[in-house]
């Protein structure tokens, strides 16, 4: 499988797994398109990291909170863009070097999306939580899972 082919498949994975992207658009703060923005985020951040070599998760946190912010009037306050932003760069370097074995083992790892976001991702039938991912790719303690996810509605 070519590395676009994978990364793709694990960018989807990622936002399907990532509970404030999730929250956003089930509560409609996308509009009711929330779901295609959802599908068209994973189109934008493929080619983002297509485009711009040597992305760093700090860079990726900041596209990811633009369009958040833009796209889906959401302030993410929980921390998970620097998970997702980890992930996405440890992915981008698993499928660059075409280990898809890798791949597909952190995919594997990604809690399955809720029904607007299936459009956006398909996950497999045993996949794990997302939290579980984040330390099998090593980026950084998972997050405690007494904690709330705050996502809240930008002020206009």
């Amino acid at each position: 499988m070519a590395a676009a082919a994978l990364f793709a498949e694990g960018v989807r994975a990622v936002l399907g797994a990532w509970a404030a992207l999730q929250v956003a658009v089930e509560n409609g703060f996308g509009g009711t398109r929330g779901p295609e923005k959802a599908a068209w985020l994973a189109t934008v951040l493929e080619d983002f990291f297509q485009h711009n070599a040597g992305l760093e998760p700090e860079e990726v946190e900041d596209f990811l909170a633009e369009v958040m912010d833009n796209e889906f009037d959401t302030v993410v306050e929980d921390g998970s863009l620097v998970q997702v932003s980890r992930q996405l760069v440890a992915l981008f370097a698993l499928a660059a070097q075409g280990d898809a074995a890798a791949v597909g083992a952190a995919v594997a790892r990604l809690g399955r999306p809720s029904p607007p976001l299936r459009a956006a991702a398909a996950p497999p039938e045993d996949a794990r939580s997302y939290e579980d991912v984040a330390e099998a790719m090593d980026c950084g303690p998972p997050q405690d899972p007494n904690a709330w996810t705050l996502v809240q509605r930008r002020r206009k």
